[in-house]
């Protein structure tokens, strides 16, 4: 994918560590687009991957209306993953089934969404509003994003769910936060996708939609993966939710 590197003066890029208690710690990389940021997006990588991944397109996002803007990636933990045969890797939650909800590790996605409250909580702490924080997730990370920003308490900016579906749906509606009635997600999925089908991504759509959420959603014709007219509209619906006009 072709893209324009942002000037060194505005990205500024360090390692950090942080979690919810000592035994476990997520560790990150941090971009920052200027001094003194007013906007997060945390951003939560897939399986197998690490929060490198995405770094290259939160290079490629031209978000200067917004103001400064603090880009987090997390690592998710090393797992074994039942169906990698059991292979050590990094991974928010294990896959238990290839059909991906019929049997579902409900104490991982529960720990690992302990461990995003606490990316949360710590850009409130350095001075950032929930209203100013966004959750976005490819894949696993898109499940992770669903399953956390529908459930947090505080009103936060919006959601990103890149090739991803909604986890535990059984008990999202009865679980899901009064603050995220009305909250905006932006859902992008590919037409070819063989990891994630395109209709568990559609389901996904329609469950937020009847709670109450307001879908941007997006179709492309990519496999699993992230194509240039996605970042190119993700990019707009960032500068919509964060820009000025919004406040």
């Amino acid at each position: 994918m072709l893209r324009e590197q942002l000037p060194d003066s505005l990205l500024r890029r360090r390692p950090t560590r942080l979690g919810n208690n000592d035994e476990m710690t997520l560790q990150t990389i941090e971009l920052e687009t200027g001094p003194n940021p007013t906007a997060s997006i945390i951003v939560l990588h897939g399986l197998g991957a690490d929060g490198n991944d995405f770094v290259p397109i939160a290079e490629e996002l031209r978000l200067g209306p917004i103001g400064p803007v603090r880009f987090v990636f997390p690592h998710a933990p090393v797992r074994p993953v039942t169906i990698n045969g059991g292979m050590a890797m990094r991974a928010w939650y294990d896959l238990l089934h290839a059909d991906l909800v019929r049997r579902e590790d409900e104490a991982g996605l529960r720990a690992s969404r302990l461990d995003i409250e606490a990316l949360i909580a710590k850009e409130r702490e350095r001075g950032i509003a929930s209203s100013r924080i966004v959750l976005a997730g490819f894949s696993q990370g898109c499940a992770m994003t669903l399953l956390t920003g529908l459930r947090h308490t505080e009103r936060l900016a919006g959601l990103v769910g890149l090739s991803g579906y909604l986890p535990l749906a059984d008990t999202t509606a009865v679980e899901r936060s009064a603050a995220s009635m009305a909250l905006p997600v932006f859902l992008a999925h590919g037409t070819g996708d063989s990891v994630v089908p395109l209709a568990r991504a559609a389901a996904a759509r329609d469950a937020l939609q009847a709670l109450g959420c307001v879908v941007d959603w997006h179709e492309y014709p990519m496999a699993h993966s992230v194509c240039p007219q996605e970042v190119a509209d993700l990019n707009h619906w960032l500068l919509r939710l964060l820009g000025p006009a919004q406040g």
